[in-house]
């Protein structure tokens, strides 16, 4: 796939939404875990490149404090795991999106924290304005899509604790780690890419496990 192929435009979006919809995603047993959701967000990086969007969450938060993070959080009472993406969306960088905007949705990634966390596909496209809520986030990064093909990326490691694998993505000189990197690494095979690949079978470091 060449570079011209992560232009950003209504050919990338059919290629996605085609993806996605050819995708028979795994659902999860919520049980006792916490229903979450996030917003694979794909935007414009300013210079006509897809990307999608990332955050570093604030300093003050009291947990995973300035870490890499995607847009999301829990369900709320009521809520679909889409509502709680677009309105997790919204209160962290700014940007309103409906259901229209959605392309579809990847498998269920079971924490070691607790959470039951589903992806949602996004599309903002171009002249997506965000604005960085300073309680949650902050900064926002536009992650593109040819640093998500980067040679090297993802890494696979072995600790001691799990017979797992851990995923991390590089983003420049640092590194988005699991769960994130696993929904996001299922997210360009799935939706970039046309591949059935799953990602439950990847571990999170240990330190993400509390």
């Amino acid at each position: 796939m060449s570079i011209d192929d992560y232009r950003i435009g209504p050919g990338l979006r059919d290629r996605l939404s085609t993806n996605l919809a050819a995708f028979s995603r795994q659902t999860s047993d919520i049980g006792a875990h916490k229903h979450a959701a996030i917003a694979i967000t794909v935007v414009d990086d300013g210079g006509g490149d897809a990307a999608f969007v990332l955050t570093r969450r604030a300093a003050h938060l009291n947990s995973h404090a300035g870490q890499l993070a995607i847009p999301g959080g829990r369900l709320e009472p009521g809520e679909t795991p889409v509502d709680a993406a677009l309105r997790e969306l919204d209160e962290e960088v700014g940007l309103t999106l409906s259901g229209s905007d959605v392309l579809g949705v990847l498998d269920d990634y079971i924490t070691r924290s607790g959470y039951a966390i589903t992806p949602v596909v996004v599309w903002a496209g171009v002249d997506a304005v965000m604005t960085p809520d300073p309680n949650e986030v902050a900064e926002i990064y536009h992650f593109t899509f040819a640093e998500l093909n980067r040679t090297g990326s993802p890494e696979f490691i072995d600790i001691p604790e799990s017979d797992r694998p851990v995923i991390r993505l590089l983003f420049g000189d640092d590194k988005l780690h699991a769960p994130s990197a696993a929904m996001v690494y299922q997210f360009r095979e799935v939706a970039l890419h046309g591949r059935i690949v799953r990602v439950d079978h990847l571990e999170q470091p240990v330190w993400a496990w509390r």
